[in-house]
C-alpha cells in the first residue's frame, strides 16, 4: 500500500495569508478611526471642554469666590475626608482578598469573588437605600444608635459606609489577576528559609505588586470622590456639613447659580484629569510588569 504525502505547509506563507486576511482597506481603517474621535469629542472632549468655558465665562473673580465660598470649602473637605478614610480601608481589604484568594485554596472562595463584584452589580441608590435600611431611625438598628446618641445617617459615618461599598472592588480586582499569575513558588521558597507569613506579605508579595496596588488605589480613590448615587440617599443633603462635590454641584445647578456650578464642578472635572493622567502612567508600568510575570512563567515550562 502507497501513501501520499501531502506538502509540508509553509509558515510564512500561512503566516503573510493571515496577514492578508485581516487587513482592511485604508478607507475602512481611516473611517473607524474617524468614527471613534468624533464619539470621543462629542461625548467626552466637548462636555469637558463646556465645563470650563462656563466655569469661567463671568470672569476670574467669580471662579474664585465659587471656590472659596464657605459651603463649597465645607464639601470639598468632606469629599477629601471620605476618600482618605475609605481608600486606605478597602486597600487593606482588597489585599487581603487578592492574598487570600490568590494564593490560597479553601471552601467559599467562588462565593468571595462574587460578593467582590457586588457594588458592580447593584446600583449605587440600592447601596445607599440599604444603609438607610439598616441603620435609619426606622431601620434595624436605629432605635439602639438613638438611644446611644450615635448618628450614622444623615452624618459623615453613613457617607463613608456607603463610598466604601461601592469602591472595595476596585483594589481586590486589579490585584487578583496578578497574583494568580504570579503563582505561589516564591511565597514557598521565602516560607522554606523561615519567613513568617507577615514578612512574606511585606517583603516578597507586595513589592511584586506593588504597581497593580497603586493602579487600583487610583481607581478606588477617583470613584471615592466622584461617587453621588449612593451618598446622595444617605447624607441628607445638608448644607456645610454632608454635602459632598458632587451633591454641592447638584443644589447649586438647580438653584440656578450655573457659575458657581460649574466651577466646582470644574475643579472636580481637574481632580479627574490629574487621576487620569496617574492612571496612563501606572497602567503602563502594570502591564510591563504583567508582561515579565508572563515571561517568567513561560520560561519556567
Amino acid at each position: 500500500m502507497s501513501t501520499t504525502m501531502s506538502p509540508p505547509v509553509q509558515p510564512l506563507a500561512v503566516a503573510a495569508h493571515r496577514r492578508g486576511a485581516a487587513e482592511e482597506p485604508a478607507w475602512v481603517r481611516r473611517l473607524l478611526i474617524a468614527l471613534a474621535l468624533a464619539f470621543l469629542g462629542l461625548f467626552l472632549f466637548v462636555p469637558l471642554t463646556a465645563v470650563f468655558v462656563e466655569a469661567l465665562r463671568k470672569g476670574w473673580e467669580v471662579y474664585v469666590a465659587a471656590l472659596i465660598e464657605p459651603d463649597a470649602l465645607a464639601a470639598v473637605r468632606l469629599t477629601l475626608l471620605v476618600a482618605a478614610i475609605s481608600v486606605p480601608l478597602n486597600l487593606v481589604f482588597g489585599v487581603a482578598a487578592a492574598w487570600a484568594i490568590a494564593k490560597f485554596d479553601f471552601r467559599g472562595k467562588n462565593l468571595l469573588l462574587t460578593l467582590i463584584d457586588l457594588p458592580f452589580s447593584v446600583s449605587p441608590v440600592i447601596a445607599g437605600l440599604i444603609y438607610v435600611l439598616v441603620f435609619g431611625l426606622q431601620g434595624w438598628f436605629g432605635e439602639w444608635l438613638q438611644a446611644n446618641d450615635m448618628k450614622v445617617i444623615f452624618a459623615v459615618p453613613g457617607i463613608v459606609l456607603a463610598t466604601i461599598f461601592v469602591t472595595f472592588p476596585f483594589v481586590a480586582r486589579e490585584l487578583i489577576p496578578l497574583m494568580q499569575a504570579q503563582g505561589i513558588e516564591q511565597e514557598e521558597a521565602a516560607r522554606v528559609l523561615g519567613a513568617s507569613g507577615w514578612q512574606i506579605l511585606r517583603r516578597v508579595t507586595l513589592p511584586n505588586v506593588k504597581w497593580a496596588l497603586l493602579y487600583g488605589v487610583i481607581l478606588c480613590n477617583a470613584r471615592a470622590m466622584g461617587e453621588f448615587g449612593a451618598v446622595s440617599v444617605v447624607s441628607g443633603h445638608i448644607r456645610g456639613l454632608t454635602n459632598t462635590m458632587p451633591l454641592h454641584i447638584e443644589i447649586l445647578y438647580n438653584e440656578y447659580q450655573f457659575a458657581a456650578a460649574f466651577a466646582v464642578a470644574s475643579l472636580l472635572a481637574l481632580l479627574a484629569l490629574v487621576t487620569l493622567v496617574l492612571k496612563y502612567l501606572v497602567e503602563q508600568r502594570v502591564k510591563a510588569q504583567m508582561r515579565s510575570t508572563a515571561e517568567g512563567v513561560g520560561d519556567e515550562h
